[in-house]
């Protein structure tokens, strides 16, 4: 019998076998079509775990019919991986031959190390087809991507993992076709679901569940939905508190409040706070948006995301998680105004662009004489000594005199101070 894990023995051997990633691999679609064309590039296969990449790899390989080298980013190092390329140099020039190396989780090398590639692939010595979870933007050096090709592999939706599931269930020879097993279709498809798109997770827990399945009074092992979720404790959640996941996950939450919607941004808040995110880093985002996207329109947003803030820290999880959804919640539905953000934005801009003016005289405090008598503080006029608390005098630098940067909206409270402030802007020209 075969003790490889079901997942390695599932993997399919050629393209017809592949399941997913049409967009790419389709009849006449662009990699396929490398692929089968003489001129295959060197590539760069991006994409979630289990959405093919390590098994396209192999499966190119085999249609290719060149040499084939295999290393993990994870276990291997460059200098494994020079001594090789020796023996590839040598292939290709009394066979010409060229040699397809293939790494795994490409990301794990830093830039000197991948710096390392460049020239075998430069010369076209080898033929690189790296894999990675990470967006290659930020991941490879610029060099080497300009050199290979990029394709986006996407995560298995929930009916290709059901096909991968119900295959493995029939096949006799890699399978468990060979044995009695029952497994309804709600069963499957709530594996399919739970994986998340995660092949390799799918015939895993597929695997584990036959493991451990008793065998009725018929020698049938029957595989319910119930008990599926009994054995397999958590769904899979794809996120990588370091990686473009979790600025991909943090961006839609607060795309989702900005655009006043509970809904979403409580899903996307669910997402991060599943996935492990640190509450307190959602917390602070949650405290600059109430400034930047809401503002004065409702002063009290600002006061409610502090307040969820220190809630998170003096609960913990998961009550906390309550407090952060609350404030969710009413970011989404409360006023929106950047009127702060966009004041703060012109006056970081104005401060690198015009010189550093003095404070006026009559600003400065004067605790000594010496200072009172080069001036500072003459000629302040003191608000509270004249009605309504309010005299007109400049407060800017005389480069900036009567520069404008809070132009408040007429959303929500802002809509009050809009109308005070023009009161005494008015009273301020007289």
């Amino acid at each position: 019998m075969d003790n490889r894990p079901l997942a390695d023995r599932m993997r399919p051997s050629n393209l017809d076998e592949f399941i997913g990633q049409e967009h790419i691999l389709g009849k006449g679609k662009v990699l396929r079509r490398a692929i089968e064309s003489d001129e295959f590039p060197s590539l760069i296969l991006w994409g979630p775990p289990g959405s093919g990449k390590t098994t396209l790899a192999y499966i190119i390989s085999h249609m290719r019919r060149e040499n084939f080298i295999s290393f993990s980013a994870v276990t291997s190092g460059i200098k494994e991986i020079k001594d090789v390329f020796k023996d590839i140099k040598d292939n290709l020039s009394l066979f010409h031959k060229k040699t397809i190396v293939f790494i795994d989780e490409f990301h794990r090398f830093n830039k000197a190390q991948q710096d390392a590639f460049l020239p075998y692939v430069e010369k076209g010595i080898i033929l690189l087809i790296g894999s990675t979870t990470q967006n290659p933007s930020f991941e490879i050096i610029a060099p080497l991507l300009s050199r290979c090709q990029i394709f986006i592999l996407e995560a298995l939706t929930v009916e290709e993992t059901e096909l991968i599931l119900s295959n493995a269930i029939n096949d006799k020879e890699r399978g468990f076709g060979k044995f009695k097993i029952e497994i309804k279709r709600e069963t499957i498809r709530y594996l399919a679901t739970i994986s998340n798109g995660d092949a390799r997770i799918a015939l895993n827990n597929l695997e584990l569940l036959f493991s451990i399945a008793p065998i009725d009074d018929k020698g049938i092992k029957r595989i319910t939905r119930e008990f599926a979720i009994e054995n397999i404790q958590k769904k899979h959640l794809l996120y990588d508190k370091s990686g473009e996941e979790h600025y991909n996950l943090i961006s839609a939450l607060h795309k989702s409040m900005r655009g006043s919607d509970p809904d979403a941004a409580l899903y996307w808040l669910g997402r991060m706070l599943e996935g492990g995110e640190d509450p307190l880093y959602i917390a602070r985002r949650i405290i600059r948006f109430a400034s930047e996207d809401v503002g004065n329109a409702d002063p009290k947003a600002l006061e409610i995301s502090v307040a969820a803030m220190q809630a998170v820290h003096f609960i913990g999880q998961p009550e906390g998680d309550l407090a952060l959804a609350q404030a969710v919640i009413y970011l989404s539905l409360t006023p929106k105004s950047n009127a702060v953000y966009k004041a703060y934005s012109d006056i970081k801009k104005d401060i690198k662009k015009t010189i550093s003016s003095p404070v006026p005289k009559h600003l400065r405090n004067a605790p000594t004489s010496l200072m009172k008598k080069i001036g500072y503080g003459r000629g302040y006029k003191y608000p509270h000594n004249f009605p309504e608390s309010f005299v007109s005098q400049d407060y800017l630098p005389k480069n900036l005199k009567n520069k404008r940067y809070y132009f408040p909206t007429d959303h929500g409270y802002e809509k009050e101070i809009k109308k005070r402030l023009e009161e005494w802007i008015k009273k301020r020209a007289k």
